[in-house]
C-alpha cells in the first residue's frame, strides 16, 4: 500500500474512533441521572419515547467497544501499513503467519504419535481402537465429502464397506490408493458400436454376467448373443473374458452388480457403454504426508474387516 493510502486509512480510522467517542459523551453529558416519565414530545404510531438517559451499562458498553478497537489497532495491522506490536511475530502479525505458527505447534504435538502408529502394518492399525479414532477423524476431514460418512459411497463414489474393490483391498493396495490416487477410465463406444450394438452389449452385461432380471415394464428387444461376441472382442481385454474385472487397470467386477457405482439398470449400463465414465480419486501424498494416510488406511481397511466399524 502506497504511503498515501496508507494514510488516508490510518485517518479515517481514527478519526472515526474519536468521533464516536465524542458523540457518546456529548449525547451523555447534560442528560438527567435519574428517570421519569416525561416523554421527548414525539409519538409514532402510538409509540411514545421518555425522556430518559441511556442506560449506564449501555453507555460503558459503547466505551468498552471503543477502548477495544483502540487496542487491537495497536496490537494488530489495521491502521494501513501499520503492523502492530503483537509480540511473537517478526514483522507483525498477518493470516498466514498465525496459519503457520498453529500449524507447527500441531505438528510438535501430534507428529510424534502419527511416527507411533506408522511402525505398525496397516493391518495392525486397522486394529488399534487409538488409530481407528483418529483415522476415523481424518477420514470424515477429507473422504466423506465423496464416500459418505460411513464409507457406503454414492452414485459415482465406490462403497468402502463391502468387498468389492476396483484396484484391490489388500492393505498396501489402499494405501497406495490413497497416496497416489487413481483413474479410471471407461472409453465411450456408442460412435462404434451404434445404438442397437450399446443395448445388446448391456443386455448382456446386465442380465447374464451379472444375473440381474430384466425390467417387466422393459420390453426392448436386445440380441443378448451379439453382445456376447461384442463382449468377447471389446470389452473382454479389460474386464477378462468371464467379466471379473481386472484390478490393474481398476476395471470394475462385472459379475457383482452390488459394486456397480453407476448404477445397475437397463438405462445406466447403456449410459456408461455409450458414453464412457472417468472417475478420478484425488492423491492425497501432499496433503496429509505418509504417516496420516498410513493410519487413514487402516481405518478404511478396517471398515470391510470388521464388524460394527465406527
Amino acid at each position: 500500500m502506497s504511503p498515501f493510502w496508507s494514510g488516508y486509512v490510518s485517518f479515517l480510522t481514527i478519526f472515526t474512533l474519536i468521533a464516536m467517542a465524542v458523540l457518546i459523551f456529548a449525547t451523555r453529558k447534560g442528560q438527567r441521572n435519574d428517570t421519569t416519565n416525561d416523554t421527548v414530545g414525539h409519538s409514532y404510531d402510538g409509540i411514545e419515547e421518555y425522556d430518559n438517559p441511556l442506560p449506564r451499562w449501555w453507555f460503558m458498553l459503547f466505551v468498552g467497544t471503543i477502548i477495544f478497537a483502540t487496542g487491537y489497532l495497536v496490537l494488530y495491522p489495521g491502521l494501513g501499513n501499520w503492523k502492530g506490536v503483537l509480540p511473537g511475530y517478526e514483522d507483525g502479525w498477518t493470516q498466514v503467519k498465525q496459519y503457520e505458527r498453529e500449524l507447527e505447534k500441531a505438528k510438535e504435538l501430534y507428529d510424534p504419535l502419527y511416527e507411533q502408529f506408522n511402525k505398525l502394518s496397516v493391518v495392525e492399525v486397522s486394529q488399534n481402537e487409538e488409530a481407528l479414532a483418529m483415522g476415523r477423524s481424518l477420514f470424515l476431514n477429507n473422504c466423506a465429502v465423496c464416500h459418505g460418512s460411513d464409507g457406503r459411497g454414492s452414485l459415482g463414489f465406490p462403497n468402502l464397506a463391502d468387498n468389492d474393490w476396483r484396484w484391490g483391498g489388500e492393505p498396501e493396495t489402499i494405501k497406495q490408493t490413497i497416496m497416489d490416487g487413481r483413474q479410471g477410465i471407461m472409453a465411450a463406444w456408442g460412435e462404434t458400436l451404434g445404438n442397437q450394438g450399446v443395448k445388446d452389449v448391456a443386455a448382456y452385461v446386465r442380465e447374464d454376467l451379472a444375473k440381474r432380471p430384466r425390467n417387466k415394464n422393459n420390453t426392448n428387444e436386445y440380441d443378448k448373443e451379439k453382445g456376447k461376441q461384442t463382449f468377447a472382442t471389446i470389452c473382454s481385454a479389460c474386464h477378462t473374458p468371464q467379466g471379473t474385472g481386472m484390478a490393474a487397470l481398476g476395471a470394475p467386477n462385472l459379475t457383482h452388480p452390488e459394486g456397480w457405482i453407476y448404477g445397475t439398470s437397463q438405462e445406466a449400463v447403456e449410459a456408461t457403454v455409450r458414453n464412457g465414465r472417468h472417475g478420478v480419486m484425488p492423491a492425497q501424498r501432499a496433503l496429509l504426508g505418509e504417516s496420516k494416510v498410513h493410519i487413514l488406511a487402516g481405518y478404511v481397511y478396517s471398515l470391510s474387516h470388521r464388524k460394527n466399524a465406527q
